[in-house]
């Protein structure tokens, strides 16, 4: 991961500084433009799986939920945005959300029901920085995919083991579950989703 330039900026300047059709992702941690490393073909193969699970799910309960190819998460309280990985947006509520209609950007929990990222070498940004941001904005849900098991051994045990967290909002606070193997996954906001971890974890390993 690079980071360009080295000024703090404001999430505004952040906003009109990004580059068009450049074909890379960028992202604004406390002030700071980082561009974040082009994905190994793992990552990619479960972001594809895990969005053609939920879109199926979503789909078969008739919500009014969408999967966007490329959206700011901005949190409340710091000079911050996101581009996660996936990111599932209840559509009724962008028309409460200032800055979607020109700037692609959401702010509120309501926005979004499920947000998940999959780790890559900077997990401690998915372990610390968004997982306490993601809390902070309310979001309901959180997975964090550790497939390569790279997070810490607080995270995903000792030995490392590849993890599933998933974050689920209680009383203002994120209450973690951990999920391996043959877990089948618990998710809140779809709780009769039929996703085993291993499931996920071989995708694309014929």
């Amino acid at each position: 991961m690079t980071q360009a330039p080295p000024k703090l900026i404001t999430f505004d300047d952040f906003v009109e500084w990004i580059p068009e059709n450049s074909g890379k992702r960028y992202e604004l941690h406390n002030g700071m433009i980082v561009e974040m490393a082009q994905p190994v073909g793992d990552h990619e193969e479960i972001v594809g799986f895990l969005v053609q699970q939920l879109t199926a799910e979503y789909l078969r309960l008739k919500l009014p939920y969408i999967i966007p190819k490329t959206v700011l998460v901005k949190t409340s309280t710091s000079e911050s945005g996101y581009s996660p990985d996936i990111l599932i947006l209840n559509r009724p509520n962008l028309v409460n959300e200032p800055r979607w209609k020109k700037e692609s950007t959401v702010t509120q929990g309501l926005s979004v029901p499920l947000v998940v990222e999959v780790v890559s070498t900077n997990w401690r940004d998915d372990y610390h920085k968004k997982y306490a941001d993601y809390e902070e904005m309310g979001i309901p849900e959180y997975w964090i995919v550790d497939y390569a098991a790279l997070g810490g051994r607080e995270y995903i045990g000792k030995p490392k083991q590849p993890t599933i967290l998933v974050c689920s909002l209680d009383e203002g606070e994120y209450q973690v579950r951990k999920f391996r193997e043959s877990d089948r996954i618990i998710s809140p906001t779809f709780p009769d989703l039929n996703l085993r971890v291993q499931d996920i974890f071989q995708t694309g390993k014929f």
